[in-house]
């Protein structure tokens, strides 16, 4: 079994103004994964992440990176955000320098690297989300999506081993989606762990290897995509499932039986695939 790269134990936590936003919460996120966590406004997807980037400490519980308890030390912080990269979902929340090459540059440079291991770190990071040709750019000049993906780079030039991303997809249109899912693709199959907070059960269902429903503070279902989706208590939840698994389900109601091998089918395209495949064995068969 894969180790998990962080886990958390029994985590509750309280805002000053007595809301509970998380609840004896226990999980394990395997490393090199790519995980997203569900659950309706206010079921502490954002607390969750503000706790695994060290931003909250938990009022009781425990979180552990590589089996070892979180380090709340200045310095332990410091070495556990240069693993734990968070973008947050307000990219202005994020962005405060001037232009985009400085911005990026000022993580690394905080972490104390020389010059030349900055620039060049500061060179891949807006490779890696296809912003080299905006790197003077001033900031305020960019648009919704490209502010985004400056925020990205500007994790991914402290080199993190884990990549947290707080509702990466909200207020992007189609064509600024489908370009980010291949900048996490291309980051993912490098090595690296994602972990995203979403509202989107069809990108989720397409996308993810571990899906994580929170509801109300507490971990409801954790599990492969089709494990999650496939709970009446979690469609309860969420508000329904995603559209593939729907019209899966109801093509099986009427005896068209898509899964292969017991592969089911997770995007449009799959599903489509899928269709093209039954109905060439439905021909062979007449």
């Amino acid at each position: 079994m894969t180790k998990p790269v962080i886990e958390l134990k029994n985590v509750s936590y309280r805002y000053p103004d007595g809301t509970a936003a998380l609840t004896d919460c226990s999980l394990a996120l395997v490393r090199g994964s790519r995980t997203a966590v569900l659950g309706s406004n206010g079921a502490g997807k954002t607390t969750l992440f503000l706790h695994l980037n060290g931003l909250l400490h938990p009022a009781q519980g425990k979180l552990l990176f590589d089996s070892a308890p979180f380090d709340y030390s200045r310095a332990g912080l410091r070495s556990l955000r240069s693993k734990v990269g968070l973008v947050f979902q307000n990219p202005d929340s994020q962005l405060f320098s001037a232009c985009v090459r400085e911005d990026v540059s000022f993580g690394p440079m905080n972490m104390g690297l020389a010059e030349t291991i900055v620039r060049q770190r500061v060179e891949d990071a807006l490779e890696a989300v296809d912003l080299l040709d905006s790197a003077d750019k001033p900031v305020h000049n960019l648009s919704y999506g490209q502010k985004k993906r400056v925020c990205i780079a500007g994790v991914l030039a402290m080199q993190p081993e884990l990549l947290l991303l707080d509702e990466p997809m909200a207020g992007l249109d189609t064509s600024m989606q489908e370009h980010l899912t291949g900048i996490l693709d291309e980051l993912h199959s490098a090595g690296m762990t994602i972990i995203i907070a979403t509202h989107d059960l069809d990108f989720v269902y397409s996308w993810a290897d571990e899906a994580v429903v929170l509801q109300q503070g507490r971990l409801l279902a954790g599990g492969s995509p089709t494990e999650v989706f496939g709970r009446a208590d979690v469609q309860h939840e969420l508000g329904g499932e995603p559209f593939v698994a729907e019209i899966a389900r109801s093509l099986s109601l009427l005896g068209i039986d898509l899964r292969d091998k017991e592969y089911i089918p997770r995007s449009t395209r799959d599903l489509l695939k899928a269709l093209s495949m039954h109905s060439t064995k439905q021909e062979k068969c007449i």
